[in-house]
């Protein structure tokens, strides 16, 4: 029995060891608070031109983007077309026709629906006719041009500051295309249309047609450029930046490793990939995602470059030369996609137009073989169920019978090490202190009664990798972000707001902020009550003989009721949900095999008595 003991001791010190790393290393900062309005600096078209072999310079319609520092943005005053749909509200600048004003309608920063929207895309300046707030985003946007080909005047073809006009539509919203239209004055004309669906994918039409009296080559191209840094979570296990795919095989750099590649001759630092059929590249963030996305089955160059100068993060979808014979027009179309990573949308495009794994696009980390399904299933739960928190519930119910069948190994076989408790004491005595023979006599018996002394540890070692599979989607999935469940949990990706520092809210001071060591350390409700489960499930069997593993036991609820406080409370509830499915798996199954576990008497011997007066 001493060695079930110390094997169930050693499994939950090891998984208590890895969780603490884990807190402790990897835990995400808190997030910072919101900075200030600041002035945002005119750079005169903001991205870097693309480079070829065919060109070495840029599609800009006269200009070298990311020069001229301090100069006026053609974007401050250039006309816009507004975009108005279920999910999205904003702008495309004709400076460019590039889209720059982008706000998610169905999130707002914080838990108050009155706190503004979430704003994915943003200008290089903000426009006074058109009152684009600033809060101090850096600039982000997707802008469109054609690369000339060898022999061909750069003035002719537009760019990123190019200048447009709106050849028809007012406004973008879904089945409301829009086109803009830029003639060059000597015989090219150059449109792009933009349509929208319901949720987040805008579908980019550009054409040439060529009115000349000569052949007219020029190569289309896509970019998305973020100026700066972002701000970022800087959390280890989540990825932020450059996420893609290159015919089926996954494309991610954080940002750092971009700005520290090797400097390729008129690239800047850049990585480039020929992608034969599929692919698609873009920028990352925890919950958010912008992506170019070229239709299925065409060739493109995918490009991750970051341009030293002027500080531009870039990803880049290059398209091959085309040719337009005189009267003739040629065409490329492509998608972009910007929005939230909500696992149905992504799921949907991935299959119609068919942009290839386009779900990869979640960090689903490194035990993805069981992070997806667990996701799955949460979330069709939670389609049918209609409360994540309940969702939570239900699928620990499920994953409990899944791995019921090694549970309930585990409880017979303590059953049985039970059965053989007057075995083992008798053999302690006949051997005295001879270990080594001990030890001996102690295989042979669980050999002979078929006995596993390991079996106890099976269900604490299962938790890890479905403790951490869970953490992850979590973390990651934005369908827990800001997802409530009953009362005072409004958001189970976060921490319980709660606290014993204030008395849970009624004392008039605030508690920790949350996700700090000291808001663990302040007794969140979840936190007390997954202590209590935890101490509950220990007392189904009597406290070992052994000083240190009873000190052990004793301590172990209660650490990790202060260290798992900080945890997302939706990753709690699962940990307490599993703590009371064990509990009564535990006293059902062991009262089958005629050992009822001692619930109350093992709690009663464990509280310490003074002896009476008089008694010796």
């Amino acid at each position: 029995m001493e060695d079930n003991n110390r094997n169930l001791i050693l499994a939950t010190v090891l998984s208590f060891l890895v969780i603490l790393v884990w807190y402790t290393v990897f835990a995400p900062e808190p997030p910072a608070p919101p900075a200030e309005p600041t002035a945002v600096t005119q750079t005169e078209g903001g991205v870097t031109a693309p480079a070829s072999e065919a060109t070495t310079a840029a599609a800009t319609g006269g200009a070298q983007l990311g020069e001229g520092a301090g100069s006026t943005d053609p974007s401050a005053s250039a006309g816009r077309v507004t975009i108005d749909s279920p999910a999205l509200s904003g702008s495309i600048s004709l400076a460019g026709g590039r889209i720059d004003d982008l706000l998610l309608r169905n999130y707002h920063e914080t838990l108050d629906d009155k706190s503004p929207l979430v704003r994915l895309l943003t200008p290089t300046a903000p426009g006074a006719d058109q009152q684009i707030t600033q809060t101090g985003a850096k600039p982000y946007y997707a802008v469109y041009g054609w690369m000339p080909a060898a022999g061909t005047d750069p003035a002719l073809v537009p760019g990123p500051a190019t200048l447009w006009q709106v050849e028809s539509g007012d406004t973008l919203a879904p089945g409301k295309p829009v086109t803009l239209v830029w003639d060059n004055g000597a015989g090219q004309i150059f449109r792009r249309i933009f349509e929208l669906d319901d949720h987040y994918l805008f579908t980019v039409t550009q054409s040439l047609e060529n009115t000349g009296t000569a052949a007219f080559s020029a190569a289309p191209y896509g970019i998305i450029a973020r100026h700066g840094l972002p701000d970022t979570q800087n959390f280890f296990v989540l990825h932020e930046g450059v996420v893609g795919m290159h015919d089926g095989e996954l494309i991610e750099q954080k940002y750092d490793d971009i700005a520290e590649l090797d400097p390729i001759d008129r690239e800047g630092r850049a990585d480039i990939y020929e992608v034969s059929e599929n692919g698609w590249i873009g920028f990352t963030d925890k919950y958010w995602m912008t992506s170019l996305a070229p239709a299925p089955g065409q060739s493109f160059t995918a490009v991750a470059k970051y341009a030293d100068g002027v500080d531009i993060y870039q990803t880049e979808a290059r398209f091959p030369v085309q040719t337009a014979a005189p009267g003739a027009t040629v065409s490329a179309g492509s998608y972009l996609f910007a929005g939230a990573k909500v696992w149905e949308v992504i799921k949907g495009y991935e299959e119609t137009p068919g942009i290839q794994r386009f779900v990869d696009s979640i960090d689903w980390g490194w035990f993805y073989f069981l992070t997806k399904p667990i996701f799955r299933l949460l979330h069709w739960l939670n389609g049918h169920i209609g409360n994540m928190g309940w969702a939570i519930i239900a699928l620990t119910f499920i994953l409990k019978l899944l791995v019921f069948p090694l549970a309930r190994k585990s409880y017979v076989s303590m059953a049985k090490m039970k059965e053989l408790q007057p075995e083992m004491e008798a053999l302690k005595e006949t051997t005295g202190d001879d270990r080594a023979k001990f030890q001996k006599g102690m295989m042979e018996l669980y050999k002979r009664e078929k006995v596993n002394p390991a079996a106890g540890c099976l269900p604490v070692l299962l938790q890890i990798p479905i403790f951490f599979s869970l953490y992850k989607v979590i973390f990651v999935t934005i369908e827990l972000r800001h997802a409530p469940w009953v009362g005072w949990i409004r958001d189970l990706s976060a921490p319980d707001p709660s606290s014993l520092w204030n008395l849970f809210g009624m004392l008039p001071w605030a508690a920790p902020g949350q996700g700090t060591l000291l808001h663990s350390a302040s007794l969140p409700i979840l936190a007390i009550i997954l202590g209590i489960s935890m101490w509950m499930q220990q007392k189904l069997n009597p406290a070992p003989t052994d000083p240190a593993q009873k000190m052990i036991f004793a301590w172990m609820p209660w650490v990790f009721m202060f260290m798992l406080g900080g945890f997302a409370s939706g990753l709690v509830l699962y940990w307490i949900t599993n703590n009371v499915i064990t509990i009564f798996q535990q006293y059902t199954i062991m009262s089958m095999h005629g050992h009822r576990p001692d619930l109350f008497g093992n709690i009663k011997s464990s509280i310490p008595t003074r002896p009476k007066k008089g008694s010796k």
